[in-house]
């Protein structure tokens, strides 16, 4: 009979082995890829020479890059405004699918199936639709009498535009929101109508502190989403007009494939996962203020 140690050992080969294939895979593709970027980001790289090392110059050069600086303004605004509107349209829709009537589930579906819709075909049916002069979106205004703006190629209404594409992306978010609404105790709001509350009290004071887990979830996905936000500009916009929808994820690939500026991109790269790295810790960092959890724990930054 063999010693307890040493099928011990084999047990702990037996998953070595099983593990293998999945440390091998984020050896070559995840971690191996991180280690170069960050060497490349030092380095003057322009994919047909070799890198040449140039220290913090690829990271002094981005900060005095005005199209760095429109960038990261662009992107902003998609945060600042693309992810409230996301929420609220998304929890709205939750909160109106949020019922047990027939035939709901095909409306749940209806309602979902845009966010699963490749951004690709989304992004060419969205030129159609805000198309200035046979677009969906312009036709119907004009039967009310209202002349609808040039959307992507008026650099006032370009971002809005993304945004309202955004918005009607929203289904992913809603099933999570919904799901988040189906775990609130039913005897919640049952206690509360027999204190006498009212709709809006019940809003306020249960389903609000009850979500704000899945609230807080989404925003941060949100926020990390945003940031690399591409392909609608891609298509859509091409970055412009003027620069406009020149988002930093969009840049930092015309820096890498278009201008072949690997060191520069990666610098770009990394000024990147360090914003998203901030940002994110200032939500676990404030979240003790506003997500309220069962087991009276916050979330650890």
């Amino acid at each position: 009979m063999k010693s307890s140690s040493k099928l011990l050992r084999e047990e702990y080969r037996a998953g070595y082995m099983f593990a293998l294939p999945w440390l091998l895979g984020f050896l070559i593709f995840t971690l191996g890829p991180l280690l170069v970027s960050i060497y490349l980001s030092f380095t003057s790289y322009d994919v047909l020479n070799p890198p040449k090392f140039i220290g913090l110059e690829n990271y002094r050069t981005l900060f005095r890059d005005p199209l760095f600086w429109k960038s990261l303004y662009n992107t902003f605004y998609m945060v600042v405004i693309g992810v409230p509107v996301n929420i609220i349209v998304a929890f709205g829709i939750a909160l109106l699918l949020n019922v047990e009537l027939k035939g709901i589930a095909l409306y749940r579906a209806i309602y979902y199936l845009p966010s699963i819709t490749p951004v690709v075909a989304s992004s060419i049916l969205w030129l159609w639709i805000l198309n200035a002069d046979f677009g969906i979106l312009n036709s119907t205004l004009a039967m009310f009498g209202i002349r609808g703006p040039n959307w992507l190629a008026d650099p006032s209404w370009a971002k809005l535009a993304i945004i309202m594409m955004g918005a009607w992306q929203a289904g992913g978010n809603m099933l999570i929101y919904l799901a988040g609404l189906k775990g609130i105790p039913a005897q919640l709001y049952e206690a509360a109508e027999i204190d006498g509350a009212g709709t809006w009290y019940k809003f306020w004071r249960i389903t609000i502190p009850m979500i704000s887990p899945t609230l807080f979830f989404n925003l941060i996905m949100g926020i990390i989403g945003t940031f690399q936000i591409f392909t609608q500009a891609y298509i859509m916009t091409g970055g412009g007009p003027l620069d406009s929808t020149l988002f930093y994820v969009y840049y930092l690939f015309n820096n890498a494939f278009s201008y072949f500026k690997m060191g520069y991109a990666c610098s770009m790269a990394w000024i990147l996962f360090l914003i998203i790295l901030v940002l994110t810790a200032i939500q676990f960092k404030l979240a003790s203020r506003w997500v309220y959890y069962e087991a009276g724990e916050p979330p650890v930054a």
